[in-house]
């Protein structure tokens, strides 16, 4: 049996005829039988026909429906199932767009840091600050140099607990790396020095640290140590040897120690071969669990030129046993007196796992160990077996309040491997393979320039 197919016209005909029809039999109804059997008079008549014609006019109205459904689906239901497909996709993306956060692009680091308008980076200027950097003169004993701290030979730092000044004095805080200083916005543990020409004048006016009494004091030593004329003469065209120079041309030697030769980068440049698959894993945590919130950006600092929020976090933010039992929390940093937890510079996390010991006292030597205090510090994450209820409940005693701090989910001690094993890759090639500084004694000559 052939189909029978319609068109538009046709169902609308049918449908008109049907509703002259169903008029023609209603009109004779209501006024011969239903209207005398209701005992209604004109009005009431008349009425009756509207509400009775109403429903034939729906009914007839549906039946069309019915029939254009049945045999013209192209022009009435596909077009339906198309709006119903796009409102859900629509109104997903909405909300993946809405509550979704923005995606983390990961970033190399440049080969080149930049340098500010009234101390540009020069061959003579950086030659001069290389051979200041090593210079034991600019200390009050001539026992301690830049290079004593830091050593860029190997780490960038010394591989102490805290940082050893003239006369054996043990200073209060581990001495941070010199690599990729240049990058940062702010230096030193609290933040306090706003570029590298600011903190390079602290250590050698620093009692526990180089000792000299004054910046006319260190100027006056450098005058009086042969060649520095002609040096300063080459970097800086005239005029007098003063501190303020001493500090420009060691800022300038440092802007040149940079390290954008780790796997990391080559990975990121598009070499799929540079991580392993353990590190590509620690990586995608490191995204996922929430370090680069502070992490961030090339430099993997908050603090770096490269980032636009605050340098400075709270340290530590969520109640830590770790944190407590290293005393993290004695040394509050840039926290003012009496408010509140510590306040710190976010460190870069560039060459982190060649720089032990960590944090600002130097107390944790395991780099693994340093992950999961900071895991249960700053994510507020549970670690492998330390997970215990009490870390829910947190008492004020200041503020008299009690609050609780919902469960962030753990970190198992495989993902904490993954972690430091992806920080690994943040190590310069170069300097992997050197000696680092906590096996070898600092060197007293100026290596060749860093590029």
């Amino acid at each position: 049996m052939a189909a029978t197919h319609f068109g538009l016209a046709e169902i609308l005909g049918v449908g008109v005829l049907a509703v002259i029809a169903a008029a023609a039999a209603l009109l004779p109804l209501v006024r011969f039988e239903l209207g005398p059997a209701g005992r209604l008079a004109g009005k009431g008549r008349l009425l009756l026909a509207v509400a009775l014609g109403a429903g034939v006019l729906a009914f007839a109205f549906k039946l069309a429906l019915i029939i254009a459904m049945a045999t013209l689906p192209q022009l009435t239901i596909e077009p339906l199932r198309g709006l119903l497909a796009w409102a859900p996709a629509a109104q997903a993306g909405a909300d993946a767009t809405s509550e979704s956060p923005p995606r983390y692009v990961w970033q190399t680091l440049p080969e080149a840091a930049p340098a500010p308008a009234n101390n540009p980076t020069t061959l003579a200027k950086v030659a001069l600050g290389r051979r200041l950097f090593f210079d034991k003169a600019l200390s009050l004993d001539r026992s301690v140099a830049c290079a004593s701290c830091h050593d860029v030979a190997g780490s960038g730092a010394d591989g102490r607990r805290t940082a050893l000044g003239i006369g054996g004095q043990i200073g209060g805080r581990n001495a941070p790396t010199v690599w990729n200083a240049g990058f940062q916005a702010v230096l030193f543990w609290d933040g306090r020095a706003a570029s590298l020409e600011e903190q390079a004048k602290g250590p050698p006016l620093n009692p526990g640290e180089m000792g000299m009494p004054s910046a006319q004091a260190v100027a006056e030593r450098v005058r009086g140590e042969p060649g520095y004329a002609q040096d300063f003469a080459a970097a800086f065209d005239d005029g007098p040897i003063t501190m303020e120079r001493v500090a420009m041309a060691i800022a300038a030697y440092e802007r040149t120690l940079i390290t954008p030769d780790s796997p990391y980068d080559r990975f990121v440049r598009g070499d799929a071969a540079a991580l392993t698959p353990q590190q590509i894993r620690g990586m995608a945590l490191f995204q996922s669990i929430g370090c680069v919130g502070c992490h961030s950006g090339p430099n993997f600092s908050g603090a770096s030129l490269f980032e636009t929020g605050s340098p400075l976090r709270t340290f530590p933010t969520f109640p830590s046993p770790r944190a407590e039992r290293r005393r993290l929390t004695a040394d509050r940093g840039a926290a003012a007196p009496g408010q509140g937890p510590g306040v710190w510079r976010v460190p870069s996390l560039r060459n982190v796992a060649l720089t032990a010991p960590y944090f600002h006292n130097g107390s944790v030597n395991e780099l693994a160990e340093a992950v999961r205090i900071m895991a249960e510090a700053q994510l507020g994450r549970r670690v492998g077996a330390e997970a215990t209820a009490e870390r829910s409940v947190v008492w004020s005693g200041s503020e008299r309040v009690m609050g609780s701090i919902a469960d962030r989910g753990s970190l198992s001690e495989a993902e904490v491997d993954d972690i430091v094993a992806f920080l690994g890759a943040l190590s310069s090639d170069r300097l992997a393979a050197a000696p680092t500084a906590a096996t070898t004694p600092t060197r007293s000559a100026p290596p060749a320039p860093a590029r």
